[in-house]
């Protein structure tokens, strides 16, 4: 199993200059606590998720560290020029001698598709055409300059289980990309859909919400205002209203409810939650039911120092039970 974190440069206090360096900052720890890979987000015209060039991202991260693999989820590939893009990952490999992940998904808020001239019954399709244009070119387009270093640059494909998706990435021997709210079962299901296509077990990117506290309980309560405020943001997007405010104690009333009204609880439904042996137990059963399984964490806080934090105790107390486990 290989482990990684999420980065959506969430901006949480109203500045998004800040945001942006801040998770390139939280890219450079994540080396240093030993993670395996680091998956930039692309969303536009997103006042919380301000991120609408992960490349960029990518470069300013390889330009500051050495070893942690460093990944796009996703590309929103309909929305380039095919061989355009192909060379601006050529060129970030390069960059970080070879370290670089293409994830590819769809696209499909309503900005994306208006501004960008698109059909949302065609995003699909586009995908599927613009991957295999982009893998055609980085695996021997001869006038490309430079060439990636990666004999073949990995490519992964967003998905919500839509077979006709696994079956194309099947088809091409890619790898599999599920965002946080996808179940275990759904992720099996997958890949055994792809083993039966492609006679072999994908590489799967699962993204997962992450919180430890004291129990499962603390952790629920401490995820759920991230959690919830990116939910309605996202939601926000889809239907062109603005971002709404963040503000903690607005989050008291919906606690006494018992999150009976919350949107985003399928995210924390399928979370990793608790203290550190539930934790540790949740990603075990993860990695015994996942084949090849890359585990990229979202830490579940408005708080950049939380975030590090959680992300030091993972490293330091969850990872090596897992590890334990193993041996």
């Amino acid at each position: 199993m290989r482990t990684g974190i999420f980065l959506l440069t969430e901006n949480y206090d109203g500045s998004s200059s800040d945001t942006i360096r801040n998770d390139i900052e939280l890219g450079v720890y994540a080396e240093a606590l030993g993670f395996d890979e680091v998956w930039f987000a692309e969303h536009h015209f997103n006042a919380f998720s301000v991120i609408p060039n992960p490349t960029l991202m990518m470069a300013a991260l390889a330009a500051r560290t050495t070893r942690i693999r460093i990944g796009s989820a996703a590309l929103l590939a309909p929305f380039y020029q095919s061989i355009r893009l192909a060379e601006e990952i050529a060129t970030l490999d390069n960059l970080s001698s070879g370290r670089i992940d293409a994830g590819f998904a769809k696209g499909g808020f309503a900005y994306d598709v208006e501004h960008f001239d698109k059909s949302p019954q065609n995003l699909r399709e586009e995908m599927f055409e613009s991957v295999e244009k982009i893998d055609k070119t980085l695996s021997g387009y001869p006038l490309l300059e430079p060439k990636p270093l990666q004999k073949k640059v990995p490519f992964y494909i967003a998905t919500f289980s839509t077979t006709e998706t696994i079956a194309f990435a099947a088809k091409h021997g890619y790898g599999l990309m599920f965002s946080q709210g996808a179940t275990l079962q759904q992720c099996v299901e997958a890949q055994e859909y792809y083993h039966a296509i492609a006679g072999f077990y994908p590489e799967v990117v699962l993204m997962r919400v992450f919180c430890v506290a004291e129990n499962y309980e603390s952790a629920y309560t401490q995820a759920l205002p991230a959690t919830d405020h990116f939910i309605k943001c996202m939601r926000a997007v889809q239907a062109k209203a603005e971002k709404p405010d963040f503000h903690q104690a607005n989050y008291e009333a919906l606690l006494n409810q018992r999150y009976q009204f919350f949107d985003g609880k399928v995210f924390l439904d399928n979370a990793i939650l608790g203290n550190i042996g539930e934790c540790a137990a949740q990603i075990a059963q993860l990695k015994r039911s996942i084949r090849h399984l890359h585990l990229v964490l979202k830490p579940a806080s408005s708080s950049a120092e939380q975030t590090r934090e959680m992300l030091t105790i993972f490293s330091r107390d969850i990872r090596p039970k897992i590890q334990e486990e193993n041996s």
